[in-house]
């Protein structure tokens, strides 16, 4: 395993950003400490050489300058939507930014983690080697209440597994949603229409005309939306315009009674994948595992005509996003899973992506 560090570039503020490199001999990853960016994800191809499987930018500079897309990098204190950009713990009202239709928060709102840089070294451990990446969100930022202390390492192992563990303890009540918001294309190029995609949900979560779910959960078996029987992204894509973007749940997570956590014995064993995303040109696969409740399936359906890595202009549905993590607007619906980190535990996200090519 291989690891090199270099210079990304600088901030206005003098600050300068890394770039690490993880290399297992067979496919790479990239990352950046600011926003703890995955710049790249590089799998080998039939002639010897490697493709990028992930949108994003080639600069720092084009990094900064995007705002909302947040290729390959972590969101949070809460990824997705929050309704009304509030919520209350213990009779104590937080106001948060109106980001989203200037009525919701959307993946922490104007103060972004995905622009800040974060503490970072190289680490090695029991699920591979890696970057560790680290930094204090203090009481008040975005909004939210409580001092916390964050962790977001993610590692690489002879498996060609890419590991995103996501950590955190506070000294208050705080809602916590970390994620990452990669935009996958298996193919290196064009759309991702022709991507086959198998997804392990009985249901998605109803929303309202802004996207903030009602609560309610529904079945998606015989409609546009179930994808438990693997069928290409662009098979029924133009029943759901503008395009998926939809929370699914976990089947592992609902009972008739509660919502339970998976052990990780239990959400990394064959067969228990969450998602299969698959490129039949290439034969590249990419499995999903998480211990989270839902999956933010995303169609990038907004992306057409931005200027990427290279100079690429990248096309509408130009990737898939799956994003794992809380329920939208879960600080507001207490017939969601838990959101609330409390002081004394530890939140503990994690998200495997196993390649195979």
């Amino acid at each position: 395993m291989k690891i090199t560090q270099s210079d990304f570039g600088t901030l206005s503020n003098g600050q300068v950003a890394k770039l690490y490199t993880v290399d297992n001999g067979k496919m790479s990853f990239c990352v950046t400490d600011f926003g703890c960016t995955l710049t790249g994800i590089f799998l080998p191809n039939k002639l010897g050489l490697k493709d990028d499987v992930i949108l994003g930018y080639s600069t720092l500079t084009d990094f900064v300058k995007c705002s909302g897309y947040s290729f390959g990098s972590i969101v949070g204190r809460f990824a997705n939507r929050i309704g009304g950009a509030k919520y209350s713990i213990d009779g104590n009202s937080y106001e948060l930014d109106k980001n989203d239709n200037e009525i919701n928060t959307l993946h922490g709102g104007f103060t972004r983690y995905d622009h800040m840089i974060w503490n970072s070294k190289i680490i090695s451990n029991k699920n591979g080697k890696g970057i560790q990446f680290t930094r204090t969100s203090p009481d008040g930022e975005q909004g939210f209440g409580g001092n916390i202390q964050l962790t977001v390492t993610y590692t690489l192992n002879d498996k060609n597994e890419l590991r995103l563990d996501y950590k955190a303890t506070t000294d208050r009540k705080t809602p916590i949603n970390l994620t990452n918001h990669a935009y996958f294309n298996l193919h290196g190029s064009g759309t991702a229409l022709n991507h086959t995609l198998m997804l392990k949900s009985d249901n998605i979560l109803e929303v309202d005309d802004k996207l903030i779910p009602t609560g309610k959960f529904t079945p998606v078996k015989g409609t546009a939306y179930d994808f438990n029987t693997t069928k290409t992204l662009g098979q029924d894509i133009e029943k759901v315009a503008p395009g998926y973007d939809n929370c699914y749940t976990t089947l592992w997570h609902s009972t008739d009674s509660e919502w339970v956590t998976p052990t990780e014995e239990c959400f990394t064993a064959p067969g228990a994948e969450a998602a299969i995303l698959k490129d039949p040109s290439t034969n590249r696969t990419m499995k999903v595992y998480t211990n989270q409740p839902g999956i933010q399936l995303y169609a990038a359906n907004w992306i057409g005509g931005i200027v990427g890595k290279c100079g690429t202009v990248y096309e509408k549905h130009g990737a898939v996003c799956l994003e794992t993590q809380a329920f939208p607007d879960a600080p507001n619906k207490p017939g969601f899973p838990n959101c609330i980190l409390e002081p004394g535990e530890e939140y503990n996200a994690i998200t495997v992506y196993s390649f195979e090519f």
